[in-house]
């Protein structure tokens, strides 16, 4: 599967069943992954793999006050083969800000679901309550300074492949900065023309 045809074809799943991805699989992937622009190559992340039982004891996990437990959602939806829990661990006071580090573990995401997609797997992203449940950070011994980001839920789509999504029309998220433009702005439209 070409890179295109894996952007535009690839969905969130809301079921999943098996097969998943093994561990050494999901290793693999994330390899290539974590390729993905990272200012600093520090990887400001790392992973928890839930799977089988261990999957009840994120349903377990005390919510935020007035809402439902972590693992209930609005409908009956079957767990997924895998939970990827994506912990962000970014590096205090190191001279890559941590706004990039954050944008670095999302480049690693993204990457790490168009590999599962062009290998037939499926996942969607879910944060809400996994992210804001007060128990978890004990349950998942998460350190000082780490926090959860979200699940990806990953296994296979019972609906299979899907149709290639429409391009959107992006002209207009696009402008083309011309050095004459930025003269004029600086300097005012007399200097401007001097400058030509």
């Amino acid at each position: 599967m070409d890179a295109m045809t894996a952007i535009v074809t690839r969905r969130s799943e809301k079921i999943l069943t098996e097969p998943a991805p093994s561990d050494e699989e999901f290793h693999y992937l994330l390899s290539g992954a974590a390729t993905a622009p990272d200012h600093g190559r520090l990887r400001p992340w790392r992973w928890i793999l839930v799977r089988g039982e261990a999957r009840a004891a994120l349903v377990r996990a005390p919510a935020p006050t007035g809402s439902r437990a972590v693992g209930t959602g609005s409908s009956s939806l079957p767990e997924p083969p895998l939970r990827a829990l994506l912990v962000f661990a970014p590096f205090p006071g190191h001279r890559i800000p941590e706004w990039e580090q954050l944008a670095a573990g999302c480049s690693m995401t993204h990457a790490l679901m168009m590999l599962l997609h062009a290998r037939g797997y499926g996942s969607i992203w879910r944060t809400g309550r996994l992210c804001t449940s007060p128990g978890l950070p004990a349950l998942l011994h998460l350190a000082e300074g780490e926090r959860l980001l979200g699940s990806l839920d990953i296994g296979t789509s019972p609906e299979g492949p899907r149709q290639r999504r429409p391009l959107p029309d992006v002209s207009d998220r696009v402008s083309v900065f011309e050095a004459v433009t930025a003269v004029r702005a600086a300097h005012g439209p007399r200097e401007a023309v001097d400058a030509e």
